[in-house]
């Protein structure tokens, strides 16, 4: 008989690295019943390797509408050759666990199409798929607990060699937590590197900003570590009421390094600023010298491979620097497997009881409220656990990711060839124990004066919206910030037709600006009613070879609007909805009905 490996296979694509946390902790329980595991990243694997595989695990998300993670585009092309054939992984046991939100509108799409194609190519699943909905009350961990229950117990039964101590041994935690999965190394001040001194500020900033993000344990394997560019803030004014409920602002920027060329449609992604002072609390709460010297490095582990593609740098960064650009302890909630390791190091026995009772499938809803609805940071948790005393390097691989944000382009750089302009919404909410919390970035930019020439280091990226061709009709539906793109396209048309008289808008020629003002009266006033109202308009436009472009929030609108599109074409032409569906569908095949939506 052919030797079965022992070794179980994980592989996971991600977008922000949510799937690597989800990958990392199926491994530990995986380790905790002496199963021997290896983790990959989609990208870091060859995929014509599968066949030879025994079992393998799927950690993969769901970005945009329905689109793979870049991290795995090369794999899932692969996968769909046809060449491949019914019988390819023929004998090869397989599991899926998807994460997505519900919100949007094909959701956990990559996990659902993934677990097809494997089961046409002939691999079979050891238990049905597993969907996590960032929506649910408990986020995606409320489908993770019961799927991972069943993948162990059902494993057990198809593949005992996987747990050669059989199915009820489990290693203890103490055992199992061993050393971090980075190590940090303090250096002297002579190994600083002399040519930084002679930079420039924002060549300075550029050279910090990528040491310390090449280091960082949440790099995502895809993304630039160094900025696009710099830019600096040359307006900032409210473009909303004082006194109304939402503060909404517009932003000009000048770039000051080099001048990055976009399209109308990109997107621009901002590092935020923590605030100093919490930064210096949370290094003062570790008890750590912020003028440190340090670099950081992927630790070897004895058990299974861990892929970072981490390119360290042999340059020392200082921790103050290394915390406040690459850990968010100021404002994202750390994950269950914080309060796991918290645990260990907690002197004080209530604080380690609430701890383990926190990491355990019991008190995952009592953590989900205590944690994520409050939006607890790392520092205010470890303001609550006072006796807990955790090693640098834990922090390191444990705290959040500073993560970039993303904001739609408002502007054209036809018509602003040295600027970029952005429309945003500053975040800010009051949680279920009447916390005020605001958004990092948008509150960070609000708060910018002009005035004060701070340099703001930004990525620049596609977007879901692709530029139309001048002469193609456009159907735009923005709500909210959703119109910020849209502003960059009528600044773009407006160039191309050299005047503004009778504009883009005009409705001599055959367009027409309508705005729904949800809250003015008493009625709701929505997109989708006034669709409704220029629902001939709106006919001879898709007559006329319109595409559709849509943006703004991800929760109804998108659906919504889908659904207004529906009951217009099926009642101006008279054909019944399955054929306007039909429309609609061949419209996005066709690359004529975009979405860009978020949470």
């Amino acid at each position: 008989m052919e030797m079965k490996s022992k070794t179980l296979l994980i592989l996971y694509a991600t977008q922000t690295g949510n799937t690597l946390d989800v990958a990392e902790r199926i491994a530990r329980e995986a380790e905790r019943r002496a199963c021997t595991v290896v983790i990959r990243s989609t990208d870091d694997y060859d995929a014509n390797s599968l066949p030879a595989e025994d079992t393998v695990i799927f950690v993969v998300s769901t970005t945009g509408q329905g689109d793979t993670p870049d991290s795995m585009k090369v794999f899932w092309r692969f996968l769909l050759q046809r060449n491949l054939g019914s019988h390819w992984l023929e004998g090869i046991h397989y599991a899926v666990f998807g994460l997505g939100d519900s919100g949007y509108q094909k959701y956990n799409f990559v996990a659902k199409k993934l677990d097809k194609r494997l089961s046409d190519l002939g691999a079979t699943a050891v238990v049905e798929r597993g969907l996590g909905d960032d929506q649910h009350p408990s986020g995606y961990e409320a489908a993770l607990d019961p799927w991972l229950s069943s993948l162990w117990s059902r494993l057990n039964e198809i593949k005992p060699h996987f747990f050669p101590k059989g199915p009820d041994f489990l290693v203890s935690n103490e055992e199992l937590i061993g050393l971090p999965k980075f190590q940090v190394t303090y250096h002297n001040v002579d190994d600083i590197d002399s040519r930084l001194s002679t930079a420039t500020d924002f060549k300075y900033l550029q050279m910090q900003i990528g040491r310390a993000r090449s280091m960082s344990s949440g790099k995502v394997p895809h993304e630039k570590c160094k900025p696009d560019a710099f830019l600096k803030m040359v307006k900032n004014f409210p473009l909303t009421r004082a006194s109304h409920e939402k503060d909404v602002r517009h932003f000009e920027f000048e770039f000051v390094s080099q001048v990055i060329k976009y399209e109308i449609g990109d997107v621009l992604e901002v590092l935020p600023s923590q605030s100093p002072a919490a930064v210096d609390s949370f290094i003062q709460r570790c008890n750590l010298d912020p003028e440190s010297l340090i670099t950081v490095h992927p630790r070897e582990m004895e058990n299974r491979h861990i892929d970072n593609n981490v390119n360290t740098l042999d340059v020392p960064i200082k921790l103050r620097t290394f915390v406040e650009l690459t850990m968010d302890v100021t404002s994202a909630s750390p994950r269950r497997y914080f309060f796991e390791v918290m645990s260990f190091f907690a002197t004080a026995e209530h604080e380690k009881e609430r701890l383990q009772y926190f990491a355990s499938p019991e008190g995952r809803d009592d953590l989900y409220q205590y944690n994520q609805k409050e939006r607890r940071t790392v520092l205010e948790v470890l303001e609550d656990f006072p006796s807990v005393q955790m090693p640098f390097e834990w922090f390191v691989q444990l705290a959040p990711p500073l993560k970039n944000r993303a904001f739609s382009i408002s502007s054209s750089p036809l018509a602003h060839p040295t600027q970029v302009h952005l429309t945003v919404d500053v975040v800010s909410w009051t949680t279920p124990f009447k916390r005020k919390r605001q958004g990092l970035c948008s509150t960070w930019l609000a708060s910018l004066d002009p005035e004060q020439s701070i340099y703001i280091p930004v990525w620049f990226h596609k977007g879901l919206l692709p530029p139309p061709p001048p002469s193609l009709p456009l159907i735009v539906i923005g709500p909210g910030t959703g119109c910020a793109p849209f502003r960059g396209f009528v600044e773009e048309r407006a160039v191309q037709s050299q005047s503004e008289n009778d504009g883009v808008l005009s409705e001599a020629k055959g367009g027409g600006f309508y705005a729904a003002f949800s809250r003015d009266q008493p009625q709701k006033v929505y997109v989708q009613h006034k669709m409704q109202e220029q629902s001939e308009r709106i006919w001879n436009l898709l007559c006329e070879g319109a595409a559709i472009y849509v943006a703004g929030s991800s929760t109804k609108m998108p659906s919504d609007v889908m659904v207004a599109f529906e009951e217009i074409i099926s009642k101006e032409s008279g054909a019944p909805r399955e054929s306007a569906v039909r429309w609609l569908r061949s419209l996005e095949k066709a690359g004529k009905y975009h979405v860009e939506a978020w949470s």
